[in-house]
């Protein structure tokens, strides 16, 4: 088992109302440990032909992650764009940065 030695901010985006029925954007957050993976330059080109651009890879344990569709790595907000299980106890979320205001 990896020793993993980097924070990684889980976030849970849902929406409720507000008192006059205006959507209203709620994030839950939770910081885990995770390693971190470049992506291979290969990988990036083949994704960027399905508009995608993936930017970096996370590890985590598996029993960690609740599909969440936002991380926050560094101060940087990332949109996961692949999941992957890796083994029975870890999972590798592939992320691209959030462009604006995320």
């Amino acid at each position: 088992m990896k020793t993993f030695d980097h924070e990684l901010t889980l976030i849970h985006v849902s929406y409720e109302e507000d008192e006059i029925g205006n959507q209203k954007k709620v994030e839950e957050k939770r910081t885990i440990l995770c390693n971190v993976n470049s992506i291979s330059k290969s990988e990036f080109y083949d994704a960027s032909v399905q508009g995608i651009k993936p930017e970096i890879e996370f590890i985590i344990n598996k029993f960690e992650y609740e599909n969440e569709s936002k991380v926050e790595f560094e101060g940087v907000k990332y949109s996961v764009i692949r999941t992957y299980s890796i083994n029975f106890e870890e999972i590798e979320l592939t992320c691209e940065r959030v462009v604006g205001n995320g």
